[in-house]
């Protein structure tokens, strides 16, 4: 009687795979994560937490620089507003700084030849226009006080006016010495488009500033 051979009925081995794309590193199922493991993670973490921080810094500090600088460069072209207007205007019109209330000037200022709201025309160039402000001596730069022709260079210790000013081409902002003044007295109209932000006009043609308080 033959034997029966004994038939194993383990499964087959199968053939070794390569694991899946992407996972070639992935740690082993049952690898245990040790504290040294731990730590370095962490501080694997909190280094990229510190340059993402130093970054964000960095950027704020650009950011703060662009700031500044846009505001000194702001500074600068406020400080220059004012054309050349002892001779005709050759600059592109700014509009001027509307005051809420009228500066205290003391003893000077009382002393001015023309007042807020009075119409004025330069002696020498053809423009004109009403006064909405008045320095008591010369408050502008001495390389504006020099770019003007020297026969009419003004002096400095006499009251300067900022006036809504028009020529028979374009408005503008002037700034002209009481010395190259003379009142207006043709009484025509003032086109001047920032006339109605300052002024209200009256029945004679004269003009009330709004921005001054009542005392």
């Amino acid at each position: 009687m033959r034997q029966k051979k004994a038939i194993s009925k383990s499964p087959a081995a199968k053939p070794a795979t390569r694991p899946p794309a992407g996972k070639a590193n992935a740690r082993p199922a049952g690898l245990k994560v040790t504290p040294a493991m731990r730590a370095a993670q962490v501080k694997a973490e909190n280094a990229a937490l510190a340059r993402f921080a130093a970054a964000r810094v960095e950027a704020s500090k650009s950011a703060a620089a662009k700031s500044s600088a846009a505001r000194r460069a702001k500074a600068a072209s406020t400080k220059a507003k004012h054309a050349n207007t002892e001779a005709p205007p050759r600059a592109a019109v700014q509009p001027a700084k509307k005051k809420l209330a009228a500066k205290p000037r003391g003893r000077a200022i009382r002393q001015a030849k023309f007042s807020v709201g009075q119409v004025v025309r330069h002696r020498i160039y053809p423009f004109r226009g009403v006064v909405f402000d008045i320095d008591p001596v010369f408050a502008n730069t001495d390389e504006w006080l020099a770019a003007i022709p020297a026969d009419v260079r003004p002096r400095k210790n006499q009251p300067f006016y900022h006036l809504l000013a028009e020529s028979a081409e374009t408005e503008y902002i002037a700034y002209v010495s009481e010395q190259n003044l003379l009142p207006d007295e043709t009484g025509q109209p003032l086109r001047h488009p920032q006339i109605n932000e300052y002024f209200v006009e009256n029945d004679d043609g004269t003009f009330r500033a709004v921005f001054l308080q009542a005392h």
